[in-house]
């Protein structure tokens, strides 16, 4: 097999692995086609139970399923067994020549047995053995370099897939387990879950809800744009003792200046020119029920004044009236600014500021609960998919990586908004890295200034074949540093390439060695 061969082997088996699906159907794909480029007469993938410490068949080819359930070894038992406890790779040239080699699928019946070869390698996730890989092949095909070589990068490709559907599902628990505890505390109406989260910074938020929704105290929602303010005060007000009653929002931000006071108090015929007829304002629309005004900081000294007011002595009159009129009613505000600078500044009353803020809530920007971008991208996918009605399932390991490498200046919002465009690009059942906008690939991939020889990779060439094939490779030499703790001869021979050609790839895809000596994935 030629290293073009190898490539596209390699490739087609990632693609494999981020084909929509379980898991499991996904590594017997892999079998299947490990037969078919191979020439593999038989092959499993075995797992360790962390429990029992006994090793058994997890999907096979060319295995009866009586065959795999007697497919069971201890640690250190037979050629399986040595292979998960040493972690290193073994080979039996000759099965009928090895005492080690306990035949106890009893597969190999002793017509072929002398022909043929067995090779194990360990499957590994962060330096740890999980189970191993291994095939029967003829012993008159058996290139030992090669075959070792090519099932190792397989193994280590399979436990990266493996690892991160793992911590996804893990994620995945976490979030269904806390919403089921937030369900018997909260309303139906509009439950917690909507507010998708399970990092300590957002529990905190959780729980600053919970202890606030059924209070009347008037309460800041602070945050940068787009990390969910709005729904926040959703749920403070769905949650609390006023749901039944109305829920009026206003975006100062969106009003202009002139209009802010007779949105919000109202006005009486004749106020102004164009003033026609009574008009009631929007805190006389939440009458018993919440009002919620967004970007509060922005509100004009006079409107602050006017606002101070209904905090302090719970009434207001409309613009051009001389009714006061009671305000039965709970405020929610919510900011991006920094109102501290602006109090200091002269822009924001203090007095204001310090009725407005009897009960603050931080709502975290997204880079620093990157924990949740997995659960959110899931979300946002299925809702996407079915309100587009588009075939895409699930993100790419690729594409999640770009996802969460990124540093999010919009938030949860830009995460939305990059994945409903993915959605609408994508015509397959996986979003991959190419349906992602320009912005959240690697700099070696939108550069101005390309490698040599090399167009830079736009939006287009995105769907070429030797995009994709650039992309798995720089995949390759990453996944062999992060290995090799950054080692790069280490990593070259691993990758069975001389340092100088890896040296040149890691300049050319922008790759910083450092990084994973520096922070092993232990």
């Amino acid at each position: 097999m030629s290293p073009i061969d190898e490539l596209s082997l390699l490739f087609e088996i990632t693609q494999s692995l981020a084909a929509p699906g379980p898991l499991a159907h996904n590594l017997q794909q892999i079998l299947t086609i490990l037969a078919q480029n191979l020439g593999m007469e038989r092959g499993t993938i075995t797992i360790l139970n962390p429990d029992t410490q006994e090793i058994q068949i997890e999907v096979a080819h060319g295995l009866t399923a009586e065959a795999r359930r007697r497919g069971r070894y201890k640690l250190g038992e037979g050629i399986t067994g040595r292979v998960v406890e040493t972690g290193e790779p073994m080979v039996v040239p000759r099965v009928s020549q090895e005492p080690l080699f306990l035949n106890r699928t009893r597969s190999r019946g002793s017509q072929d047995k002398d022909e043929l070869s067995f090779i194990c390698v360990p499957i590994k996730i962060n330096y740890q053995t999980i189970g191993a890989l291994s095939v029967d092949r003829r012993y008159q095909q058996l290139n030992l370099d090669r075959d070792v070589r090519l099932l190792t990068i397989i193994a280590s490709i399979i436990a990266q897939a493996g690892n991160n559907l793992l911590l996804i599902d893990r994620e995945k628990e976490i979030l269904r387990n806390e919403n089921l505890t937030l369900k018997g505390a909260l309303r139906e109406r509009y439950q917690m879950g909507n507010i998708i989260g399970t990092s300590s910074r957002m529990r905190q938020v959780f729980e600053m809800i919970q202890r606030v929704a059924k209070s009347n105290a008037t309460i800041l929602i602070r945050g940068e744009s787009g990390t969910g303010k709005e729904l926040v005060a959703n749920a403070i007000h769905y949650n609390s003792n006023r749901a039944a009653k109305p829920f009026v929002k206003v975006n100062i931000a969106a009003l202009p200046e002139t209009l802010v006071e007779a949105e919000l108090f109202g006005h009486e015929r004749g106020a102004f020119t164009g003033a026609l007829s009574r008009k009631q304002g929007r805190f006389e629309l939440a009458q018993g029920g919440t009002i919620f005004l967004d970007e509060i900081g922005d509100l004009s000294p006079t409107i602050q004044l006017k606002l101070l007011r209904i905090l302090q002595e719970r009434e207001f009159t409309r613009l051009g009236g001389t009714t006061t009129l009671k305000a039965n009613l709970r405020l929610l505000a919510a900011t991006h600014r920094d109102l501290e600078k602006a109090v200091s500044d002269g822009l924001f009353r203090e007095d204001l500021y310090y009725r407005l803020n009897v009960f603050p809530i931080y709502l975290p920007p997204l880079r620093e609960r990157r924990s949740d971008i997995p659960l959110l991208a899931e979300h946002f996918l299925a809702k996407f998919a079915a309100e587009h009605q588009r075939p895409a399932q699930r993100l790419s390991h690729p594409a999640l990586d770009l996802l969460m490498a990124y540093h999010w200046p919009g938030n949860v919002r830009e995460l939305e908004n990059v994945i409903e465009r993915a959605v609408l690009v994508c015509d397959e059942d996986t979003i991959s890295s190419v349906h992602l906008p320009p912005s959240l690939h690697p700099r070696w991939l939108t550069s101005n200034s390309p490698p040599p020889g090399h167009e830079r990779a736009n939006q287009e060439n995105r769907l070429s074949l030797a995009y994709q094939v650039e992309s798995l490779e720089r995949e390759l030499i990453i996944e062999a540093l992060q290995h090799c703790r950054g080692n790069q001869t280490q990593a070259a021979h691993q990758l069975d390439t001389s340092l100088r050609i890896l040296g040149y790839k890691i300049k050319r895809y922008g790759i910083d060695p450092w990084q994973y000596r520096q922070n092993p994935k232990d």
